[in-house]
């Protein structure tokens, strides 16, 4: 809901309240961002400016205590005396860049924004207001800001929109999507940081006296920083506490930054990063930022993390596919490489099919002259020698088999050797005179052109219409280097342009073309996870990295802020191949369930108890698919380092993993903390059938058997394939109140001794619990 009384403007989500006005002066004054507040309550929340500080300048020779530096401001400008970080900077037609933007009138509407159209912005149920500021000198240059509130989700969304009608050109060079001012600065930042295959790892700063920088000069969102951000107040926990998320509708490059000034406030801003960025905005044109979004909680960072799920789930994936089932897929990247023809695709398909499979998925290697990295890459004809009878046919068949298909592109780039780059080397980004830097021996192409789109959104629309194929997972294998356009006369609108021209392909193809069609996005990995390829991609892929330990630090980072829906995760094979590491089928799957099941192995290589396990797996998945993706997830570490519990709950039943990060002989007892639970309600507990192969008892077998066999014998080779040890199952059934407080499990390996109740974990080993509420006898 939206408030406004004197030119106080308040606005209400379920459970917050932010609150700003205009001063005595005209500008925009930031009063209040927290738990609800009643109507226009901000005199005791409001800075008080009681008295002039030394080294200020005043706004105005008789304004004695009014400095732009010391005031709370919803955006700031430039050369009025606020000193600290500005969320803008405007090259003027006279020649500087000062700015003083003052309030002119507002509007309030119904419904969320669309902005210009070249963007993607949130939809759904929503309330609009939008507050027009005026420059001073310059009554021609607006700009407006405007605050979307999506009240159910505890959300608020940010962006702005400069009009120039000065009659002259004026350049931007910075221009964020939001700013403010917090009047306390004892936060935390906490950022999404890694590189290739270690996506997503949370590290936590405190912040501090001058600027913080979390931002992305590689030309997407990046797996180096994610545009998500958290700032939670000193004590915060998963489960208590003041934070503060903000995340940006955005795929490029992206800044946000949180600046501790003099007397302990905090300004925060975020959107498009000013890296190489150079926008000439001419006279009667306006430039439309992305959307930045943001919500705040009392209740800890799970209760963060469910307003930002409800918020993506309700209002950026897009409507046709808001809450519906996401398939189970088997991925043949692992299983075949680029080696594989139509008959290893087919026995490959046959087998997923018995394990309850419901979606094959083609990868790379299918068209041109795809035979390995280097070559192929931009033609998208299908490779015949692998395909005999072409892709209709393999589709038919693998349809035959009861299986959906998906298929792999890689748009965005192409390879030297191929026909595309041979007939057009103007379409790859490149510098005249300048070597192109290369990678994954590949360049990007040039989207800021129409004719490349237009190839682009042809060639892909003319193979996905010639078969049934309901799935495409979209690559984008490497950074934008040789940032240079020929069709572009201010190169520092290229990394833009080239964001800008990568949606109008998806819209064209995805929303307008082939509707239907699941779009998964994939950049190396999570190089492009944001909110902005979620608005065409409702689902992710998280990580090139599938080891289940590694997956634990990134989902445990991207599920921060986005929902399980979008969290596509995989069970591979072990040893892993980005890490060599070996962990237990049943980990790989507890890890993998919690978002977007697949796997990404070849069925045929696998022992007969694992076939088992993995059928029992998906049927256990699909009966839980709803809550594996749409529940509400909770993340709780039991002992740091040691023990993490990963939780999901529809309101009646809740899937409960735990998984031992390490293992030291004779543990310490295991107690499972279930804060879902509720407290007046009677559940049953109940563990996941979990196997041990018996092989991995190695050596232990001469002690534990009377007859002595060779542990890599043929005996205990052949028991190893076909028979694994299930540990001893548990079963208990308690209040909410209990499970809240957290129950005792039972003993872990000891080291020593064996017993049927026991649990048989070891290093990343882990548990599954499904927790049921009991019907009332009443």
């Amino acid at each position: 809901m939206i408030r406004v009384q004197n030119n106080v403007f308040q606005l209400d989500t379920a459970h917050t309240s932010y609150v700003f006005g205009e001063t005595e002066h005209g500008h925009l004054e930031h009063l209040y961002y927290g738990a609800s507040l009643p109507p226009f309550d901000i005199d005791g929340v409001r800075l008080k400016h009681t008295a002039e500080i030394g080294g200020t300048v005043r706004y105005r020779e008789e304004t004695e205590t009014y400095s732009l530096d010391t005031l709370s401001q919803e955006y700031s400008g430039i050369g009025k005396g606020d000193y600290r970080h500005a969320p803008l900077e405007l090259l003027l037609p006279d020649g500087t860049f000062t700015t003083d933007f003052v309030y002119d009138s507002h509007t309030v509407t119904d419904g969320a924004p669309t902005g210009d159209g070249t963007l993607p912005f949130a939809t759904g149920k929503a309330q609009t207001l939008t507050v027009h500021l005026i420059d001073r000198k310059y009554a021609e240059l607006t700009l407006d800001l405007v605050y979307t509130v999506f009240e159910e989700c505890d959300v608020i969304a940010r962006h702005v929109e400069l009009t120039n009608n000065t009659g002259d050109a004026v350049y931007i060079r910075k221009l964020m999507s939001f700013m403010m001012d917090l009047p306390r600065a004892d936060y935390t930042m906490v950022t999404l940081d890694g590189g290739w295959a270690k996506e997503a790892h949370m590290h936590e700063r405190a912040v501090s006296y001058g600027l913080q920088v979390n931002d992305s000069t590689v030309g997407a969102s990046s797996n180096r920083h994610n545009p998500a951000f958290l700032l939670k107040a000193r004590g915060a926990s998963e489960l208590h506490g003041e934070v503060l998320g903000f995340n940006l509708v955005y795929s490029g490059n992206h800044y946000s930054a949180v600046e501790q000034g003099n007397h302990d406030t905090l300004r925060v801003m975020s959107g498009i990063s000013p890296h190489c960025f150079l926008w000439k905005l001419h006279t009667g044109e306006r430039f439309v930022t992305p959307q930045a979004v943001m919500s705040y909680t009392t209740g800890g960072t799970n209760a963060l993390a469910d307003n930002m799920h409800r918020f993506v789930n309700e209002h950026i994936i897009r409507e046709a596919f808001r809450y519906t089932d996401r398939p189970v897929v088997i991925n043949n990247w692992e299983a075949n490489f680029f080696h594989f023809n139509r008959r290893k695709l087919l026995a490959l398909a046959k087998k997923a099919k018995t394990l309850g499979v419901e979606m094959f998925v083609l990868d790379d290697g299918w068209f041109g002259k795809r035979d390995s990295e280097t070559a192929g890459l931009g033609d998208w004809t299908v490779n015949r020698k692998k395909l005999r009878g072409g892709l209709p046919s393999l589709v038919k068949a693998i349809n035959k088999k009861g299986l959906r298909f998906g298929l792999w592109f890689e748009p965005e780039c192409v390879n030297a050797d191929s026909n595309l780059y041979r007939m057009h080397p103007e379409w790859a980004v490149t510098i005249p005179g300048r070597e192109p830097s290369i990678g994954r021996h590949q360049m990007v192409l040039d989207l800021t052109r129409p004719e490349v789109r237009d190839y682009i959104v042809e060639s892909v629309s003319a193979i996905l219409s010639t078969a049934n194929i309901d799935y495409v997972k979209w690559d984008y294998n490497r950074q934008l280097s040789d940032m240079y356009s020929a069709t572009l006369p201010q190169q520092g609108e290229f990394f833009h342009r080239y964001i800008c021209g990568l949606y109008e392909v998806l819209r064209r193809l995805f929303v307008e073309r082939h509707p239907t069609v699941l779009l998964e996005g994939c950049s190396s990995g999570g190089n492009r996870f944001d909110l902005g390829m979620l608005c065409f991609a409702p689902q992710i892929w998280t990580s090139d990295n599938t080891d289940a330990a590694e997956r634990l630090d990134i989902q445990r980072g991207i599920t921060q802020f986005y929902p399980l829906s979008t969290v596509s995760n995989h069970v591979s094979m072990t040893p892993n191949l980005q890490t060599l590491r070996i962990t237990p089928l049943s980990t790989r799957f507890h890890v993998a369930a919690y978002g977007v099941l697949g796997y990404e192995l070849d069925f045929r290589e696998m022992t007969p108890w694992e076939c088992k396990a993995v059928k029992r797996q998906i049927a256990f998945y699909k009966e839980h698919r709803r809550v594996f993706q749409y529940g509400t997830f909770t993340k709780c570490i039991l002992k740091e380092g040691e023990r993490e519990s990963w939780q999901v709950t529809d309101g009646k039943t809740i899937l409960a993993s735990l998984y031992n990060l390490s293992f030291h002989t004779s543990p310490g007892r295991d107690i499972l903390t279930v804060p879902s639970a509720k407290s007046g309600c009677r559940y049953t507990v109940e563990s996941l059938p979990h196997h041990l192969p018996v092989g991995n008892f190695g050596g232990m077998l001469k002690y534990a058997l009377p007859v002595v066999p060779k542990p890599d014998g043929w005996l205990v080779r052949t028991v190893h394939r076909h028979y694994a040890l299930p540990e001893g199952a548990e079963s208990y059934e308690c209040s909410g109140e209990a499970l809240r407080h957290g129950i005792g499990l039972a003993m872990q390996f000891t080291g020593a001794g064996f017993d049927t109740r026991m649990r048989l974990l070891g290093d990343w080993g882990s548990n599954l619990y499904v927790i049921k509420e009991q019907e009332s006898k009443e």
